[in-house]
């Protein structure tokens, strides 16, 4: 369980294929306050830690998580960034939104556009997410907890303020990208109670 609230930008140092995908994260994390098997969300997918050093860490990626991320995309290579976020604890403020892990779909950025001091990022979505995202709803983006503004069909725009961009891979990022998305499990299941009314 996760908040969106990112805590840390790595950089993936070594990918590797075996029997399935593995990738070394360098962070700055100390390494002597992860537990083997601890969760942690790699661009909004929460990966299981297997091993450790001073300034990095080791996921293992199944096939199936690869297929359904960007990480299928090729955008995983060497120096790629990547937002971290370790999982919750007990007594953990809640900034962002509840944020599970899983990843429902790939959205694609379809524009950037400066606002002000803020950036306008307008993105597409698969049909079948479209109708998971409301104006004022949240939504998580490579792990970001993110408020969005408006809904047109299946496309959806957000803003992002400084910080934000500073502080997260989102300062990088550029139109066509593809975008892990996660939608709000609470949009989930008030839909899946609408389908019995």
């Amino acid at each position: 369980m996760f908040t969106g609230i990112i805590t840390d930008v790595g950089e993936i140092i070594e990918l590797e294929k075996r029997g399935d995908l593995r990738a070394r994260i360098k962070t700055n994390y100390d390494a002597n306050g992860i537990a083997f098997g601890a969760s942690i969300a790699c661009d909004g997918i929460c990966l299981t830690a297997v091993d450790f050093g001073d300034n990095w860490f080791d996921v293992e990626i199944s096939a199936e998580t690869v297929s359904k991320t960007v990480i299928g995309s090729g955008l995983w290579k060497i120096n790629h960034q990547v937002n971290l976020e370790r999982s919750l604890k007990v007594g953990d403020e809640l900034g962002g939104h509840i944020v599970s892990g899983h990843v429902d779909g790939i959205a694609k950025v379809s524009s950037i556009k400066d606002e002000g001091d803020s950036t306008r990022f307008m993105f597409e979505v698969p049909e079948e997410l479209a109708r998971f995202i409301a104006p004022k709803g949240s939504v998580a983006l490579n792990g970001t907890s993110l408020t969005v503004n408006e809904v047109k069909d299946n496309t959806f725009g957000i803003n992002l303020v400084p910080h934000t961009k500073k502080v997260t891979s989102w300062g990088k990022t550029k139109v066509g990208d593809p975008i892990n998305l996660e939608i709000d499990t609470l949009a989930r299941y008030v839909a899946r109670l609408a389908e019995y009314q």
